[in-house]
């Protein structure tokens, strides 16, 4: 199982999209924005930089739980590696939650590499007080996309997975207000936004960095959604199971 593990990180860290999407642009934003609008102060005083700390970690966590679970997931239908994990002694439970560890270990790279751009070329400082339940909150919250990555993964081909899980991190990326703020759309459409677990996933970081502590609706609507995605998911892969 550790060597699954390992397996899939590797496979992940030579994937030259993970590394684009998931790395690079993530920081290449941050540093864009950040030097135009960071050194500007919010309404409750904290620095814009770090909440665009914030939004670009969270969009590059997010990233990765797509990329790092839909098309590999479906890949490995396609070629007939998920029926060889599943004659091997390695229980169907273990397999998902293999694939579910790798992912979120794979979420690391682009949550640390945001905060250290952040204090590094912005001088962002935080309490550890409130860096360590920021880190957490991102790195945990990541359950519900990695949960809707495999989801597709199980339903869809290759071809078709990554255009959908594409298309799903921008769309959820776009609603959770991490490129530019809910507060700018219209109110049916920022309403719909603050359903989504994106929003409410930064929302945690946002609230957090803040010194507001975790809201309870976020993490509510978080674990909800998790509890949802992840049900999809199991019920993709069963299916994916059967035919195979």
């Amino acid at each position: 199982m550790l060597y699954y593990a390992r397996t899939e990180a590797l496979r992940m860290l030579r994937n030259r999209r993970y590394i684009i999407f998931v790395v690079l642009f993530p920081v290449v934003f941050y540093l864009i924005n950040a030097n135009i609008y960071g050194n500007q102060t919010a309404e409750d005083g904290v620095r814009v930089a770090v909440y665009l700390m914030v939004s670009m970690a969270a969009y590059g966590a997010l990233s990765a739980s797509m990329m790092s679970s839909a098309v590999p997931w479906a890949q490995e239908r396609q070629t007939g590696w998920l029926r060889q994990l599943q004659i091997t002694p390695l229980p169907g439970w273990a397999i998902i939650v293999t694939k579910l560890g790798a992912a979120m270990l794979l979420v690391l790279p682009s949550l640390v590499l945001v905060f250290a751009v952040a204090v590094l070329q912005q001088g962002v400082t935080l309490p550890v007080s409130r860096w360590v339940p920021l880190l957490l909150a991102l790195w945990l919250g990541t359950i519900p996309f990695i949960a809707l990555g495999l989801a597709i993964g199980s339903l869809l081909a290759p071809d078709a997975a990554q255009p959908v899980a594409m298309i799903c991190m921008f769309a959820l990326a776009l609603l959770g207000g991490l490129w530019f703020p809910v507060q700018v759309m219209g109110g049916t459409i920022r309403a719909i936004a603050e359903l989504t677990p994106s929003y409410r996933y930064a929302d945690l970081g946002w609230n957090i960095v803040a010194g507001n502590g975790l809201p309870l609706t976020d993490v509510l609507v978080v674990a909800g959604w998790a509890v949802v995605l992840g049900a999809a998911a199991t019920f993709a892969y069963r299916r994916a199971t059967v035919r195979a």
